[in-house]
């Protein structure tokens, strides 16, 4: 699943998290899930976060591309999207996804691209479209993340 990348953020965001000592990447990074499944965060902003995933490796016993992954593809952007919109102040949680699958793939890469739906102090909501190498609908998704204070102390 090899090569890393680096995610472009936007040079206020880095700017935030680095006067907090954050290591910006870690925190805003696929998780032990998303990296196990190959998920490769490529840009990331509260307005628009993108990725890509193998369907390699995240198959079903049918050879294809399995909802769960997409899913879980899903709920990853759609939650780096939140977490950017609420800033250093919040975390972000998820609390609804739901996905509808258009098309089975086989082979190559999938990206997903989430972008807001809605954006407000207490929750975020954003629409996430993953698409073949065709750039052919394959999964249409959206999640809702509640926006949640950093605990203290």
């Amino acid at each position: 699943m090899g090569e890393q990348r680096t995610v472009k953020f936007p040079q206020e965001v880095i700017d935030e998290y680095a006067a907090l000592g954050v290591d910006l990447p870690a925190l805003f990074s696929a998780g032990d899930l998303g990296t196990r499944m190959g998920v490769q965060l490529i840009e990331a902003s509260a307005e628009r976060v993108v990725a890509t995933m193998p369907v390699e490796g995240n198959t079903q016993p049918y050879g294809l591309l399995h909802g769960g992954a997409s899913a879980v593809l899903a709920e990853t952007i759609g939650s780096v999207g939140a977490m950017l919109h609420g800033g250093s102040s919040k975390i972000a949680v998820g609390v609804d996804l739901n996905c509808t699958h258009h098309r089975g793939v086989r082979s190559g890469l999938v990206t997903g691209v989430a972008t807001p739906v809605h954006r407000g102090r207490s929750s975020a909501t954003y629409e996430i479209v993953i698409t073949d190498e065709a750039d052919k609908r394959v999964c249409t998704a959206r999640l809702t993340c509640m926006l949640k204070d950093v605990p203290t102390g």
